[in-house]
């Protein structure tokens, strides 16, 4: 028998306190610390982060709680776990493509979000050795010289993937629940000493302005795009996570806490890391719209011109490999899962084949920054007349399969499943119950429908 064959008892969370901090440490990652503050800052500020905290409560939390509700009641992988509630239902058990469709989408987000882990780790080990950069010039040379080192790139990358597999290969319980155990609390108090170390030391009333004013005409359709998009990123949704993480759950666990706690933790992390970037941003003029290279590029900047700079630039970087390592974890046994249920292999197994197959993907996102610079595979369209390798595949995940995968289990929980099923895995009320469903009906794939067409005619 495989692991995934195994009862939730002897393979699944020893607490409800497990289950969150898992839940949660798949929630955070570099989505809340990295990507957060350099979406917002790109979009405009406080419009930008209202319709993502919009986009949270219509859409994000009712399609997490539908996938907690099939992972708990089918108690399998997430293709499995759709298969078999399905057939509960008198539905078609075809309904389990959407999950291994997740299973597809987390493995290719892990293959270019293992790059960016790999770059936390070059930081933080840089930065311990080496120390901060004594100005831009030199700080935009050494972003520019990791990218230009495809070599450098994919031994980091490697290192960071080994790390993940370590984890997951001692299983949920003496793997995924002791190391988030340990990662989580160490990772926000890190990150609340760095926020409130720059807001001391920074430009706190700029950064209050900037994150909770709303200047909507600094916010584009697009902007409203990526809002969902980052929710749905952050969160997990879609990828069939939080369907295999509930299937780990003991009969009668809370699942509404666990939803709440997790997203209310990831928001509030996400809040956190923007108090801990903008200040330092703001004091020092610097680009708060500069993108994905904000937190490599700008702040090390930053960093030289406050006390204890260098230590303080460590323990950033530090933390943002613990958060990445928190969500790749939980892509990979994702997949694991999938490998487990379907073809019967080890669990040893599983997470040897997916990690390396994941390493050799990445090496296309690793080439993209270097080599494949220059190589534009749909250049022919304007939208993506400079896209790389690693654009199309960020915008292909993010703003399509994500939103693809949420769209189907907010149809498939809001007209296949019935109310007695999401009344006994959730614990609903009369009222609450017809408020997801009319969510998960209406409200949700109406609103990712919209977000979808508007990416598509943008």
């Amino acid at each position: 028998m495989t692991d995934a064959d195994a009862p939730a008892s002897a393979n699944g969370w020893t607490s409800r306190s497990g289950f969150i901090l898992a839940t949660v440490g798949s929630a955070i990652g570099v989505g809340s610390i990295w990507k957060f503050p350099y979406e917002v800052g790109a979009n405009g500020g406080g419009a930008f982060v209202l319709v993502y905290v919009l986009g949270l409560g219509l859409v994000v939390v009712p399609v997490m709680l539908a996938e907690f509700a099939i992972g708990h009641r089918g108690q399998a992988d997430a293709a499995t776990s759709m298969e078999v509630v399905a057939g509960e239902e008198s539905a078609s058990t075809r309904w389990g493509v959407f999950g291994l469709l997740g299973a597809v989408t987390s493995f290719l987000i892990l293959s270019f979000y293992a790059v960016v882990g790999g770059w936390t780790l070059a930081y933080a080990y840089d930065t311990l050795v080496s120390g901060l950069p004594d100005g831009a010039v030199e700080a935009r040379g050494g972003f520019d010289g990791l990218l230009a080192s495809p070599l450098r790139m994919m031994s980091f990358q490697g290192l960071f993937l080994v790390l993940v597999a370590a984890v997951v290969i001692r299983g949920v319980q003496k793997g995924i629940e002791t190391a988030m155990k340990v990662l989580m609390p160490l990772m926000a108090m890190l990150l609340i000493a760095i926020a409130v170390y720059s807001l001391r030391n920074g430009d706190a009333a700029a950064t209050l302005r900037f994150l909770f004013v709303p200047e909507f005409g600094d916010l584009t359709a697009r902007g409203v795009l990526d809002a969902l998009g980052l929710g749905f990123f952050s969160i997990g949704v879609g990828l069939g996570i939080l369907i295999t993480y509930a299937a780990y759950s003991p009969p009668g666990a809370d699942l509404k806490t666990v939803a709440i706690a997790s997203v209310g933790a990831d928001t509030v992390i996400s809040f956190v890391a923007g108090l801990a970037v903008f200040p330092v941003v703001f004091a020092n003029d610097l680009d708060a719209g500069s993108g994905p290279g904000l937190v490599f590029e700008t702040l090390p900047v930053a960093f030289v011109s406050m006390p204890a700079g260098t230590v303080v630039a460590v323990a950033f970087f530090a933390l943002l490999a613990m958060a990445a390592l928190g969500s790749a974890i939980s892509m990979l046994e994702a997949v694991v899962a999938v490998l487990d249920r379907r073809l019967g292999w080890s669990r040893s197994l599983s997470v040897g084949i997916a990690g390396c197959a994941c390493f050799v993907a990445g090496l296309a996102t690793v080439l993209s920054f270097n080599h494949w610079s220059d190589f534009h595979p749909i250049g022919w369209m304007d939208r993506y007349r400079e896209a790389t390798v690693y654009d199309l595949l960020d915008d292909a995940t993010s703003q399509l399969m994500l939103p693809a995968g949420g769209l189907a289990i907010a149809v498939f929980a809001g007209w296949i499943l019935s109310d007695r099923l999401l009344h006994d895995e959730l614990r609903l009320r009369r009222a609450p119950l017809l408020g997801l469903r009319w969510m998960l009906r209406v409200v949700a794939p109406a609103t990712i429908t919209a977000a979808a067409t508007v990416s598509l005619l943008g």
